[in-house]
């Protein structure tokens, strides 16, 4: 009857988030409350904003620390009911284990020197040097995607393709010499630069520009031939007014006699 599963993450340093499924043999209306403590604490706490989804409990609360500490305590953890059918359950949890930074912010990105220059906001919980960063880009003309670890909140990406379009994102980690979490930040939001010409795009008009080349072409011969007659108009041939002219005295000859 006892809660399983606890799982806790301390979300940028500022507040915990535990989630944990109910005991096998748990009633459906089993109402668990956690509790926690830590040296430094008079009396235990207890967490009060609780939620529940698919059957998974919930349950945040405000943690944190004086930045200039660089030992945390250890957590401890007690889920119960207030039936006596259900067991309680009991944790331990060293806090920098379970440390999560929060998604880099303000991600911008600017063409300097035929580089791009890309920045983030750094956080302002925790200390000084107990983050890095993972910068991901890709060229839009290529499936290749690269990723570039940094200390500071900027890396600068030398000599790229002024006619690509670049796509990078960004995402925190802690140190380890502060913190022995593996967790990192989610990913930033996907920021773009440059114009990527659309391949459909390029295929209209690799067939219409040929096509528009050779109408023209066809209609600048049929005016030019026309402008060339209004210009110089074929000169008669002689033979044919004479042939012309003694056809018709013949005929009027022939149109006397008859009368």
């Amino acid at each position: 009857t006892a809660a399983v599963n606890l799982s806790c993450i301390w979300h940028n340093l500022e507040y915990m988030d535990c989630t944990w499924h109910p005991g096998a043999n748990a009633s459906s209306d089993t109402n668990y409350t956690l509790f926690y403590w830590f040296d430094g604490l008079k009396n235990e706490k207890k967490c009060s904003n609780y939620s529940m989804h698919q059957g998974i409990s919930r349950c945040s609360f405000s943690l944190s620390f004086p930045k200039v500490s660089n030992t945390y305590p250890t957590i401890r953890f007690l889920i119960r009911d207030d039936s006596e059918e259900i067991r309680p359950m009991c944790a331990s949890k060293n806090p920098t284990t379970l440390v999560k930074p929060a998604t880099p912010k303000r991600v911008t990105l600017s063409k300097i020197n035929g580089g791009i220059h890309v920045e983030w906001s750094e956080s302002d919980t925790f200390p000084e040097d107990c983050l890095f960063y993972e910068v991901e880009y890709h060229n839009g003309d290529l499936d290749t995607t690269h990723k570039i670890t940094v200390k500071d909140n900027a890396v600068s990406i030398p000599s790229t393709d002024p006619n690509s379009k670049y796509t990078f994102k960004v995402r925190a980690k802690p140190e380890l010499e502060c913190y022995s979490s593996e967790l990192s930040s989610d990913w930033s939001e996907e920021m773009s630069i440059g114009e990527k010409m659309d391949s459909v795009f390029c295929f209209v008009l690799i067939i219409t520009i040929p096509l528009i080349v050779a109408v023209s072409t066809i209609i600048l011969l049929f005016y030019l031939k026309r402008l060339k007659i209004l210009i110089l108009p074929p000169i008669p041939d002689p033979r044919e007014i004479l042939k012309r002219m003694f056809g018709e005295q013949n005929e009027d000859s022939q149109v006397s006699r008859k009368l």
